[in-house]
Order: C-alpha cells, then structure tokens, then sequence
C-alpha cells in the first residue's frame, strides 16, 4: 500500500528559490510581514484560460462552470472513498480469515496492496488525471483494508475496524478545523519539513521490512510493542500534516482556477491520505490490544 502521498510530485508544487512550496501568487504586503510565497513565485495554472485575477495579480473565484469546485472535490472524494468503502465490506464478506483461508486471505491482501502501490504510482505520473485508474486504485485499497481489518478484527483486537475509523475520522476533523482556522499554515518551511518527515519514516520502514523478511520476526523492531506504538503516532502525526498539505492544495486549485479534472487529483490525494490514517490506526489498535 501507498506510504507516501505522490500527488505533491505533480501540479502545484514545484521548487522556488531553493524552497519547495505552492506556487501562490503574490499578495501585496506579503515581502513585508514575511510571506514565503512573496518570492517570485507566479499562478502555477497561469496557462489556464479560465483563471481570472484581480487588478494586484490575487486569484478571484472563476465565473466559469468547468472549473474545479469545492463541491466538485467532495463529490469526487466521496466516490473515490464510497469505493474504497464498498470493495473493503465485499472482500471483509468475501474472503473468510478462519484458520484453513487464512494463508489465502493474506495473500490475496498483499497481491491487492501490490496492484494498488502500482496503480497509484501510475496515477502520479499521469499527466491528466483518469478517473477510471483512480477508482480502480481505491477498489483495490479497499480489498487490502477490508481483509487486513478482518484479520485483526478476528485475531487481534475485535472493533479494531471501527476504532480505526472513529480515530481517522476525528484527525481528519481535527486537521480541518485547525486549517480552516489559521492554527496550521502551510508554508514552504512546512511542506518541506512533512516531505522529510515522510522520506525518512518512509525509508525507515522499508528497512525494518528488510530485517524482518531476511532476520525473521520484527525486523528492528519498530512496529510492535512500546516502539511500534511510538512510530504508530508519528506516523498518524506525518499523516495528518499530509492532510493540511491536500486542504492547501485544494484551496488555491479552486482560487487559480485549475480545471475541473484537478477534481479528481484532489480526490486520489485526499483518499491516499486518509488511506495511510487509516492503515496506521489500525496497527495501533493491533499494538495496544496485544499488549493487553
């Protein structure tokens, strides 16, 4: 499964005087009060016919209806989750965990997560965004979620799925509300420190895989007992700071204007992070339980 969100490789980031940020226009005063984005930084959909600015260069809300809207992402990223959702309650109906199919069921979950890491690197390095592949790639999410969260339900810790979900929901709230509200303010210093935070827990986590596939047990022993807890949070922490970098982007996609198909884009993002939240609470769960 995905351990990173590929969608800031893509449109609306890029690297600006050594500094890796959204490329927003600038605001008058910004030089000033310390505006990162004051930096000759320019409308990252600048080509976009539909983008419209104001007498200053500030993006206005485009009177065109073939632009991406607020509501055009939240319908795209309810059918992008409903996706991941509904494949995840087939496979949990689908494929028994007992005893006798439990070798099967982890099987066919690792194939599901290996189709999806390969159908989300695809999407990335799209250039137009395919609703087609992005749905595929959460029904496939969803296969691995549904039978990882049945087999920890099962075994490990019964309501793990729907403690899981409570607590995704609640960062995905908790996120929101703090972004709408000024508390986190997505800035170059910001994004950079997340996509650090990210590569090193990302690469981090490969090599505890190695040391567990070719040592046996838990490799370094960073996913189980009071570590695994601490680098369960850490990764909840990484993917909720993921989450302020999905709401920015979303925000100055509408404000510059980008097309409609950046709906979707904004959609696959939104719906890998969240996958992430999701996967991690769930571990979390596992770890807590089994220490009981």
């Amino acid at each position: 499964m995905r351990s990173s969100n590929p969608v800031f490789s893509r449109r609306g980031f890029s690297r600006d005087n050594g500094h890796a940020g959204f490329n927003a226009a600038p605001q008058a005063g910004a030089t000033a009060t310390g505006n990162p984005y004051a930096q000759g930084t320019a409308n990252p959909y600048a080509t976009n016919p539909y983008a419209q600015t104001d007498l200053h260069g500030a993006p206005q809300a485009p009177a065109r209806s073939d632009v991406m809207t607020i509501d055009g992402v939240v319908m795209r990223t309810a059918m992008t989750l409903g996706t991941v959702i509904v494949a995840a309650a087939a496979a949990w109906w689908a494929m028994p965990v007992d005893q006798a199919n439990l070798g099967t069921a982890y099987g066919v979950a690792i194939g599901a997560a290996l189709i999806g890491l390969v159908l989300s690197l695809v999407n990335s390095f799209k250039r137009r965004p395919s609703p087609a592949l992005i749905l595929t790639y959460a029904a496939f999410e969803g296969v691995f979620l549904g039978i990882v969260s049945n087999i920890v339900g099962t075994y490990i810790a019964p309501g793990a799925a729907m403690q899981a979900v409570l607590g995704t929901m609640a960062v995905f709230a908790g996120v929101l509300i703090a972004y709408r509200t000024g508390l986190i303010r997505v800035t170059r210093r910001f994004y950079g420190f997340v996509m650090a935070a990210l590569i090193g827990f990302t690469l981090l986590m490969m090599v505890n895989l190695l040391f567990a596939v070719f040592g046996g047990g838990d490799g370094l022993g960073f996913r189980s007992g009071a570590l695994g807890v601490v680098f369960g949070i850490v990764a909840i922490v990484i993917g909720a700071c993921v989450l302020a970098l999905n709401f920015k982007q979303v925000e100055d996609g509408i404000a510059y204007g980008a097309p409609r198909e950046e709906e979707w884009l904004a959609a696959f993002g939104l719906t890998v992070t969240l996958v992430w939240i999701y996967f991690e609470m769930l571990r979390l769960v596992a770890i807590l339980s089994g220490d009981d």
